[in-house]
């Protein structure tokens, strides 16, 4: 194992393309025609065929998506971390089944994680409970709802692993929305699972701060957190692009009506100033920015029936289903329910 290619190094297998290539086997397995899926998401087959190429998370997404579609599984993700072999994390998973307690693993998974995953930021908040946060960056989060998913069904797979227990957590919060949850999901989660919210977080609640980790060796893990360490001075900060994290910004303040410049400028901790010029470096406005993720989330919500054409308008910002309609019909040249009529 060698330190000067932290790029072998994953918090999770998605982040080195495990997820891609577990999508890729299930579609396969479903009969589709998976090397077109991975044509349309930009990816290879002889990048899915090597696991030590490490795949773009953008591409990722879009591979996810697809194959949720064509097979159809609207909670791929969930069931693709049913099916993962934890160990496959590699060592950031055995610097996390070496601790002595749940909350050093934890605390030491989310340190690291940032090695190689060039989308995804995990923070570590130990208060009156236990909570760990995903947070996207250089990568607008509306178009994920799969990875998220696997992400969040893989720590608490890991949670039980280390601990032998069946934790279930106090609460989960997700920024994109699901009006139903199947049977399955609340027997693994439990019932405390918030959809459209504004993060996306796992929480447990204090007892497990004093929850021994069962496969605990100090000194393994002290060489383990060494090889970490180094990596992790070799890594180079990943900030993305600034119009994604715009974007993830105005996602859960768009039905409230607070998606403005000010105030996603004061979330991002800038100016208006500088908000306005840093967008402008990237050749954008924020009323591009605000206009172009109105439409993809048009789009989106459009392709789910279970939401209403009045729903979609809330959720995008508008006060009344006019405004929406006619703002639709001028980017698209067709009515909200037009467009989603021809999707049938």
């Amino acid at each position: 194992m060698s330190v000067s290619e932290p790029t072998r190094f994953s918090p999770f297998p998605s982040s080195s393309g495990g997820i891609t290539r577990l999508a890729y086997a299930q579609a396969k397995a479903a009969g589709l025609d998976a090397a077109l899926l991975l044509t349309k998401a930009g990816l290879t087959l002889q990048q899915v065929d090597n696991p030590d190429v490490r795949l773009k998370v953008h591409n990722q997404i879009s591979f996810l998506n697809l194959t949720a579609k064509a097979i159809p599984d609207d909670f791929l993700g969930f069931h693709l971390a049913l099916l993962s072999e934890l160990r496959q994390i590699g060592l950031l998973y055995y610097v996390a089944a070496t601790s002595d307690t749940l909350v050093e693993a934890l605390r030491r998974a989310t340190r690291y994680s940032s090695i190689v995953n060039e989308g995804v930021s995990l923070k570590f908040k130990n208060g009156e409970d236990v909570a760990i946060s995903f947070e996207y960056v250089g990568v607008s989060r509306h178009l994920d709802r799969h990875q998220i998913e696997f992400f969040v069904t893989t720590l608490v797979r890991l949670c039980r692993q280390l601990t032998g227990r069946q934790l279930i957590p106090a609460s989960i919060r997700l920024i994109h929305r699901r009006d139903s949850m199947p049977p399955e999901l609340v027997e693994f989660f439990g019932k405390a699972i918030e959809f459209g919210a504004e993060v996306d977080e796992v929480v447990f609640a204090d007892l497990v701060k004093v929850l021994p980790v069962v496969s605990a060796d100090p000194y393994l893990n002290k060489l383990l957190i060494k090889y970490c360490d180094e990596a992790l001075a070799h890594r180079q900060d990943n900030l993305g692009s600034f119009r994604s994290a715009v974007e993830n910004a105005v996602v859960p303040l768009l039905p409230h009506g607070k998606a403005r410049a000010d105030e996603i400028a004061r979330r991002l901790g800038v100016s208006q100033r500088t908000f306005a010029r840093r967008l402008s470096m990237e050749g954008v406005t924020f009323s591009e920015v605000l206009t172009s993720l109105r439409s993809n989330l048009a789009e989106r919500y459009l392709a789910d029936r279970s939401l209403s054409i009045s729903q979609i308008a809330w959720l995008l910002g508008y006060q009344e289903v006019s405004a929406f309609t006619h703002a639709f019909k001028r980017r698209t040249g067709r009515t909200p329910r037009e467009a989603r009529a021809l999707n049938k």
